[in-house]
C-alpha cells in the first residue's frame, strides 16, 4: 500500500522508477504457499514475469522452484536461492549452449516442444556423459480468452507438440540414449481470469493421460503451466489462488506416483509493483488534455504492445476531477499508458503512479532513445 509518508519519500527520488511493496509479495507467496502445502502442488515461479534479484530471493524462501526460458534465467535464479533440482527449462528456442549449460547444472527437466529439440538434447547429453530429464510441451488446443499476443495453446503455434505427433515422439524416443521422460507440461497462455479455462485444460489433461497410458508410458509429472490473471482495475486484489490450487487438485485425475506442477509469475509478482512517474508538462489541444509523463513505454510496454489497462493514480493531488490522456516521452505515438483517464487536476511535478505493474515492466524494460533503465526502489527501504 502507498501511503501519504510513502510519498513524501517518493518526491526525493529520481523518476521514473519501480516501487515494490514487499509486504504485499510476502502476502502472495504466504497465500501461495498454503495452497501449495494443502493440495500437494509443486509451485515454480516463472522468472520471466520478473527477476529482479530481491524478488527472487524472497519469492525463493518461500521453497518454490523456478520456471526459465534461458540458460541467464537459470543462473539468475540459482544465485537467488532458487535450488537447480526444481528448475525447469522451457521455451522453444533453447540454444546449444544454453542446454550444455543446463545440464551442467543440473536442473529438474526440460520442457520440449519439438521432437528435433529432444533430438538435440539427447545429442548434447550423450557428448556429456549425463541424462536428461524432460517433459513433453504439450499444445492441447484450449482457448485461453486473452491477448492474441499471449494465447499460446491454438492450432499452428510455435508453442507445444501437437497431439497428433504424440506417437511419432514417442516412437523416436525410444531410439534415443540420453533423454528419459518424466512428464508432460501445459501452458496455454497468460493473463487468464476465467477459471472455466483451467477446467477446460483439467478436462483435456485427464484425456491425455488416458492416452499415454494406452501406450504404457508411466508420467511421473503433469505440469499445467501458468496464466493465471490478476484484477488490474484494483491493485490490492490478489488472484484467486484457493480457487485455483482446489480447481487443479479436484478436476485433474493423478495417478498413484504423480505429481502436480503449476508455473505462477504475474499473479505472485504483479500487484506488488507500481512504476512511479513525474509530470513533466500538461499540453492542452482542441479537445484533448494531455498530461506528459517522465515514464515511457521503453519503462513498462504492456499498454503500447498489448494495448492492456493500468490503473493510474495521481498521487499528489486532491484538486477536482479532470480528463487526460496519459502520455510518456519517447518518440512514439504508441507511447500513451491511457486515454481520458480521470485524474485529479494534475500539475508540472505531480506523482504519478501506475499499478499493478510488478510483472513484465521491469523485465521488459528497455534503453529505446537511449534512455535510462528505470531504477528499482523497495518498501522496506523508505519506510
Amino acid at each position: 500500500m502507498i501511503t501519504k509518508e510513502t510519498v513524501e519519500k517518493f518526491r526525493e527520488i529520481q523518476t521514473p522508477f519501480y516501487y515494490y511493496d514487499l509486504d504485499n509479495l510476502h502476502s502472495v507467496c504466504r497465500t501461495v504457499k498454503e495452497g501449495s502445502e494443502r493440495t500437494g502442488i509443486k509451485v515454480h515461479y516463472a522468472i520471466k514475469a520478473n527477476a529482479n534479484p530481491r524478488l527472487l530471493s524472497i519469492i525463493a524462501s518461500y521453497g518454490f522452484g523456478a520456471d526459465c526460458v534461458s540458460f541467464n534465467e537459470i543462473r539468475c535464479a540459482v544465485s537467488s536461492g532458487f535450488k537447480p533440482s526444481e528448475v525447469v527449462f522451457a521455451g522453444v528456442g533453447k540454444t546449444d549452449k544454453d542446454i550444455a549449460n543446463a545440464l551442467d547444472t543440473g536442473i529438474l527437466c526440460f520442457n520440449c516442444e519439438s521432437i528435433q529439440e529432444i533430438e538435440v538434447i539427447d545429442l548434447i547429453a550423450g557428448q556429456k556423459g549425463k541424462t536428461a530429464d524432460i517433459a513433453l510441451r504439450i499444445n492441447p488446443y484450449v482457448e485461453a480468452h486473452t491477448h492474441k499476443y499471449i494465447t499460446t495453446a491454438v492450432p499452428e503455434s510455435k508453442f507445444g507438440i501437437n497431439t497428433w505427433e504424440l506417437s511419432e515422439v514417442l516412437d523416436r524416443m525410444e531410439t534415443l540414449k540420453n533423454v528419459r521422460l518424466t512428464g508432460i507440461h501445459f501452458h496455454i497462455g497468460s493473463q487468464i481470469t476465467k477459471m472455466t479455462v483451467f477446467q477446460s485444460l483439467c478436462s483435456r489433461i485427464n484425456e491425455l493421460q488416458e492416452w499415454f497410458a494406452s501406450r504404457n508410458v508411466n508420467l511421473e509429472i503433469i505440469n499445467v503451466g501458468g496464466g493465471l490473471g490478476i484484477d488490474y482495475t484494483d491493485p490490492e486484489k490478489f488472484a484467486n489462488f484457493d480457487e485455483y490450487f482446489s480447481l487443479l487438485k479436484g478436476f485433474i485425475k493423478l495417478r498413484p506416483g504423480q505429481q502436480l506442477h503449476t508455473e505462477p509469475g504475474r499473479s505472485l509478482v504483479g500487484q506488488c509493483g507500481s512504476l512511479i512517474s513525474k509530470v513533466l508538462f500538461i499540453k492542452k489541444g482542441s479537445n484533448t488534455t494531455f498530461a506528459i509523463i517522465d515514464a515511457g513505454m521503453n519503462d513498462l510496454i504492456r499498454p503500447a504492445l498489448y494495448q492492456a489497462y493500468h490503473k493510474i493514480e495521481n498521487l499528489t493531488s486532491d484538486r477536482p476531477k479532470m480528463k487526460y490522456d496519459v502520455v510518456g516521452p519517447v518518440c512514439e505515438s504508441a507511447d500513451s499508458f491511457g486515454k481520458l483517464v480521470e485524474l485529479p487536476e494534475t500539475l508540472r511535478g505531480d506523482i504519478i503512479a501506475i499499478r499493478s505493474a510488478g510483472a513484465y515492466g521491469e523485465a521488459m524494460a528497455s534503453r529505446y532513445n537511449m534512455r535510462d533503465l528505470p531504477g528499482a526502489v523497495f518498501s522496506d527501504e523508505i519506510q
